[in-house]
């Protein structure tokens, strides 16, 4: 059974590629204070389900944690132990899409056509991850969301920054995964939480414009 993506002020995904566990509990917190909604830690980072675990264990119940890059049925199973509700992958696996609806988990599995597109929501994910957004571009998303199930929660993560939310938002682009535009591997808490914060406000300007 698939679990709808949960009503957020600010769809936003946090995504931590790289970060270590010795950081993972300070930059989580400056994240949650500014007010982000979703934190994904990608499965290629040092030893992630540790700074999985310590992201869920800090964070209230209205944020999600979770993983991204996640590839394989074992490592859904991993997440759930490690208290993560969001499964975040860069692919459409079914295997994985099962596995991680068995564990009532948020999905958004990662697509590019309408093909896959297609397969993620008959497979009753979550949301859809147009990954890489910046070579669909906002376009090439809005006509790939016409051939959609109405109602279908359509992220953009890649090349998507606080520079062009508003273009996204006008195609109907509804949450957003912020890689390196919000942090990059050695950044300090500090440098995450004013990153946060202008990101925060950019995406306040563009819904009230749209």
């Amino acid at each position: 059974m698939s679990v709808p993506f949960p009503p957020m002020k600010r769809p936003l995904v946090a995504i931590l590629r790289g970060v270590k566990p010795e950081e993972s509990e300070a930059i989580v917190g400056v994240l949650i204070e500014a007010g982000m909604t979703a934190i994904e830690i990608p499965l290629n980072s040092p030893d992630p389900f540790r700074s999985i675990g310590m992201a869920a264990k800090l964070a209230p119940a209205n944020v999600l944690i979770g993983a991204g890059t996640v590839l394989s049925a074992p490592d859904v199973d991993r997440l759930n132990e490690a208290g993560g509700k969001l499964m975040v992958a860069p692919n459409v696996d079914t295997e994985v899409l099962a596995r991680a609806h068995q564990h009532g988990m948020v999905t958004l599995p990662g697509v590019f056509s309408p093909t896959e597109a297609l397969l993620a929501a008959g497979s009753g994910a979550s949301g859809l991850k147009f990954f890489p957004a910046s070579v669909l571009g906002a376009s090439g998303i809005a006509a790939i969301r016409a051939v959609l199930p109405a109602g279908v929660m359509i992220a953009a993560v890649g090349g998507v920054s606080d520079q062009n939310f508003a273009e996204y938002i006008k195609g109907g682009v509804t949450a957003f995964g912020l890689g390196s535009s919000l942090y990059k591997s050695g950044m300090s808490a500090a440098d995450v939480a004013a990153r946060a914060k202008a990101t925060i406000e950019a995406y306040d300007r563009a819904i009230a414009k749209d």
